[in-house]
């Protein structure tokens, strides 16, 4: 029960990364809003968990809105907003990518994060705080792309760089208010997403994605739910502003 008591907030927690996030996490003790765009998605997972479903689009202001101030109405205070909610592009040229599309994932990986650290960091900040003078922790879904970049996927990595920059922009403005912010970076997954990375989900194309991960296999929403777990937990209470790689070797 490492996370007896707390309340969080998981974004895109319907499916994929964030479902494997939310089970660990309710199964840790903590009290669970999933907040997702596919509102059969939450709700399935909610009643599979005892968690609460939101349907929210998490790159609309006024809807974000919403999901903090339900936070604070369902548990009195928010412990852990976690921003898993994001899209991906299928590999093609930079140049290629229809304007929409940037727009899209500009306004979902990105501006989601900015929307909802401004509602959440002054009420965190504001709350009494927990162990070692920690009064919320903000986890960022980032990525490997992030970091050591695959051809075809520019716009995908460059919003996945971004995140982990704000990640620690975020961690020293807010370290002195109690608020500790930390990212994850996995590599490829068992996720609806996985077909859009690797442009055709084939026998071929998971062989050569695989061939760049030295543990050989994918990672998964155990994984990810174990890593976000820790770093959520007070077992972390000193680590703030790192980009945790789950990848299994694949950054090295």
């Amino acid at each position: 029960m490492r996370l007896q008591g707390k309340a969080a907030i998981v974004t895109g927690g319907g499916s994929g990364f964030g479902e494997g996030i939310v089970r660990k996490f309710v199964a840790e003790g903590a009290r669970v809003l999933i907040a997702d765009r596919d509102e059969s998605a939450a709700r399935r997972v909610a009643a599979a968990t005892g968690a609460h479903a939101l349907h929210i689009d998490v790159s609309v202001a006024g809807e974000v809105r919403e999901m903090i101030d339900t936070a604070y109405q369902r548990f009195g205070r928010l412990d852990i907003l976690l921003n898993n909610a994001g899209v991906g592009h299928r590999p093609q040229p930079l140049e290629g990518l229809p304007e929409e599309e940037f727009d899209r994932i500009a306004a979902v990986n990105m501006k989601a994060i900015y929307l909802a650290a401004r509602e959440a960091v002054p009420r965190m900040a504001a709350q009494a705080p927990g162990a070692h003078g920690i009064r919320g922790v903000i986890l960022n879904m980032a990525s490997t792309a992030g970091v050591s970049p695959r051809p075809r996927l520019a716009w995908y990595n460059a919003s996945k760089g971004w995140v982990i920059t704000a990640t620690r922009a975020m961690a020293v403005e807010l370290a002195p208010r109690g608020i500790r912010v930390v990212a994850l970076n996995p590599v490829a997954g068992e996720t609806p997403l996985l077909a859009t990375f690797m442009g055709e989900d084939t026998p071929e194309m998971r062989a050569k994605f695989l061939a760049t991960i030295p543990i050989g296999r994918f990672s998964t929403p155990e994984d990810l739910g174990n890593a976000a777990c820790y770093l959520c937990s007070d077992e972390a209470s000193m680590i703030t502003g790192v980009a945790l790689e789950v990848d299994g070797g694949r950054c090295i």
